[in-house]
């Protein structure tokens, strides 16, 4: 069979040497080599001395984006591009550890080990092949059959599966070495069980850090300082841009409005002329998620889908089937369609016309557009970019951005500027021009701080405010050590009512859940699971009040119904277990590694060349 894997491999690099053309042409093709600064074995990033190349970093992104627009049916955009090649950068990091594990333990793959996964372990791309189901399920008949066919040779499918288990095989076996202890006792389970079924309903006094004013807590520099060290790692921060921002609106006008207006009436009237709704909304609505799907929107209540109240008031008496007039809306015009109504339930249907701009005045903005890119874009004269900016009558606005995070201005997006920032851009340099939906964008990067641990003058307001609050608790300690001495001799709400204070009431809720006022994992949980039913706490600290509580009503898991599902419930546990352990070696693994990331400064090599040039 390995024989019969090798003889396709002729096919396989036939289609790896295209790849690597056209991974080849389409970084050189992107401006991303710059001139001669960066080529594509350029390393971008080393794991313990071995190289990342360019071509392997770009390779791998390409991959992850063509998974990314064939799971959403469009093309990724710069931000989006910019998260992908951080994900490829640590998938590429995570093999290359993974590789140098597995020769450090000597873990190997014999061939009889690949002809048994390969007969009987297909892939999950196999599994989920359509062409291998058998009423909606895999058929091995129907794999065995494609295993032993002239078209599995001539496609290459021997040779791939063959490099695919010679990775994964020992893979699994390090994995299992590491994992293959984890076993979870009877007394783990129950009370596993007991976290999400015990449940209990309390009343409770909160005495809040905000009833205490500031002039009464004293947080010292001392007091940050040794706070900071101590929790140094929870600092670490995203990228951080600095930008100024020239905006050059699409303005809407009376005449626009109307023009959008009479699209809707038109794609309305079509069709009631019998043009189907789903073919109609896929070629006109700008609502893309729902256009992939004929305008569909879903089955839901009016208020489960949190539609905004021009929408909801529309579509709550429109009879089934029946189309809506145009529905204006800060998004443009709608025209609904409800496909079905069960009480409160619809499924409805929606084609989205957006208001935009007519042809002659988008043809105005267009050029005053092309004279501001002519004018700033992408130059490294910081000067010329207010002073244009004056010239041309345009609002400068001044943002900051965060690594990987969209720019949002005033509620609108701006796309790419992220990606841009943090591509290799210098401060002091001018983006290229950037077009959305509502104007044209140029960015001037004013300051970069690349991610990294925050310096603590960065963070030390936080952690005043933080420490403060916590002092304000302390102050309030010994007044809720009132509330529950009185509690103890009278009820809750006689000590509550003599010290002016409020008793209030929580809904059931589990150790996990949490319960409105006494937060999640916090220790007013944890005491309300710790008391018997009419018992009043001592005095509880949690992050934000001093908390008194009385426990009301006790629910306690069922032990039959335990027993029923435990051996499901093993199964999920060490399953959970395994892949923390085996993610948690991985950590460390990282960890333990010298990993050098040269990303940004190739991208700003690639930029100074494109800049000269």
């Amino acid at each position: 069979m390995l024989q019969n894997m090798r003889s396709t491999a002729k096919y396989v690099w036939i289609l790896l040497i295209i790849f690597f053309v056209g991974g080849f042409l389409l970084v050189e093709t992107s401006g991303l080599l710059g001139r001669a600064t960066v080529t594509t074995g350029t390393a971008v990033g080393s794991v313990n001395g071995e190289d990342i190349t360019y071509l392997e970093w770009q390779n791998a992104t390409q991959q992850l984006a063509q998974g990314e627009e064939a799971r959403t049916g469009r093309s990724v955009s710069p931000d989006e591009l910019q998260r992908l090649e951080d994900q490829a950068f640590e998938q590429l990091v995570t093999e290359i550890l993974l590789k140098q594990e597995l020769k450090r333990r000597g873990i190997k793959v014999t061939d009889d080990e690949i002809r048994q996964a390969a007969q009987y372990s297909p892939p999950p791309q196999l599994l989920q092949s359509p062409e291998l189901q058998t009423e909606g399920r895999f058929d091995p008949e129907k794999y065995q059959r494609y295993l032993a066919s002239p078209a599995a040779r001539q496609q290459g499918l021997l040779y791939q599966l063959e490099l695919y288990y010679r990775q994964e095989i020992p893979r699994q076996k390090l994995f299992e070495r590491i994992a293959n202890d984890v076993y979870v006792t009877d007394a783990e389970l129950w009370r596993g069980w007991q976290d999400t079924h015990d449940s209990v309903q309390v009343a409770f006094v909160a005495l809040p850090a905000d009833g205490i004013p500031d002039s009464a807590v004293k947080v010292t520099d001392s007091e940050v300082k040794a706070f900071y060290q101590k929790h140094r790692d929870s600092f670490t921060r995203p990228g951080r841009a600095a930008i100024s921002l020239v905006s050059l609106p699409k303005v809407i006008g009376p005449a626009d409005t109307a023009a959008s207006l009479a699209r809707a009436e038109r794609v309305r009237q079509e069709i009631i002329d019998g043009a189907s709704f789903a073919d109609v909304a896929a070629r006109e609505s700008s609502d893309e998620a729902s256009a992939a799907d004929g305008g569909l929107l879903g089955t839901n209540t009016l208020d489960g889908f949190g539609f905004i109240p021009e929408f909801t008031e529309a579509a709550r008496d429109l009879p089934v089937g029946q189309l809506s007039q145009p529905v204006p809306s800060p998004f443009g015009y709608h025209i609904i369609k409800v496909d079905e109504r069960k009480g409160d339930t619809l499924t409805l249907r929606h084609i989205l016309i957006p208001i935009t701009q007519s042809d002659s005045s988008a043809v105005r903005t267009d050029r005053r557009a092309d004279s501001l890119a002519n004018a700033i874009a992408n130059n490294d004269k910081p000067a010329l970019f207010d002073s244009v900016a004056k010239q041309m009558g345009l609002k400068v606005s001044h943002e900051t951005v965060l690594q990987g995070n969209s720019l949002v201005v005033d509620g609108r997006y701006v796309p790419d500027v992220s990606s841009w920032a943090f591509g290799g851009a210098v401060v002091g340099e001018s983006s290229d021009l950037i077009s959305s939906d509502d104007g044209y964008y140029v960015a001037r990067l004013d300051t970069l701080q690349q991610a990294g641990v925050a310096e603590l003058a960065a963070v030390q307001d936080l952690i005043r405010t933080q420490l403060a609050r916590e002092q304000k608790v302390k102050l309030q300690m010994p007044k809720a050590e009132q509330v529950s001495v009185a509690a103890a001799s009278s009820s809750l709400e006689s000590a509550a009512a003599s010290m002016g204070l409020a008793v209030n009431e929580t809904p059931m809720f589990t150790r996990v859940s949490g319960a409105p006022g006494l937060g999640t994992f916090s220790k007013a949980v944890g005491a309300a699971f710790g008391l018997p039913v009419g018992a009043v706490s001592s005095p509880v600290a949690t992050d934000d009040a001093a908390i008194v509580l009385r426990v009301d009503r006790r629910v306690n898991a069922d032990s039959s119904a335990w027993l029923v599902q435990k051996p499901l419930q093993r199964q999920q546990v060490e399953s959970g277990f395994q892949r923390q352990r085996v993610q948690q070696f991985l950590s460390n693994l990282r960890a333990a590694a010298k990993v050098t990331d040269r990303r940004a400064e190739v991208r700003a090599a690639g930029r100074r060349v494109e800049l000269q040039g």
